[in-house]
């Protein structure tokens, strides 16, 4: 059942990060992320592990483009790789108890970070943020439509 919810939520991500791509013209910071969000909307802190990750990885970005070429594709592998860089060292900081809240503040998945900050810095901050939260509510409540209200 877990994976057929895993699934499903990033297939509807998908789905509605296309819709919202070709309609709105705004990107829900990736077309897998909303999917990915929508999973763990019942844990804040999970959500906000991962908004913070990615606003790191972004400063970081910003700061490494006033040094170098940083365009296209290279940004985004740096985005991905400074994302799962810093995703992974929160789940590191999580098991030796190093934070206030353990095994809450981590990042959702590896990637999903730097393919926010991207986003952050193609679109902007408050556009990828609203774009990927109103998705991440519809693929939520699609999920709860198709699986009887257990998600």
């Amino acid at each position: 059942m877990v994976d057929a919810v895993v699934q499903a939520a990033v297939g509807i991500g998908v789905i509605i990060s296309l819709i919202f791509s070709e309609l709105l013209g705004a990107s829900a910071g990736g077309i897998v992320v909303p999917g990915y969000i929508a999973l763990y909307l019942d844990k804040p802190l999970q959500i906000l592990g991962t908004l913070i990750i990615s606003l790191l990885t972004w400063g970081i970005i910003r700061l490494v483009s006033k040094f170098t070429l940083l365009f296209g594709k290279r940004r985004m592998v740096l985005s991905i790789l400074v994302g799962f860089i810093l995703g992974w060292a929160s789940r590191i900081l999580v098991v030796h108890d190093l934070t206030i809240h353990q095994l809450q503040m981590q990042s959702i998945g590896y990637i999903v970070p730097g393919l926010i900050a991207n986003w952050f810095e193609r679109q902007g901050f408050w556009k990828t943020l609203t774009t990927m939260s109103i998705a991440a509510v519809l693929v939520r409540l699609a999920l709860m439509v198709l699986f009887g209200g257990e998600v």
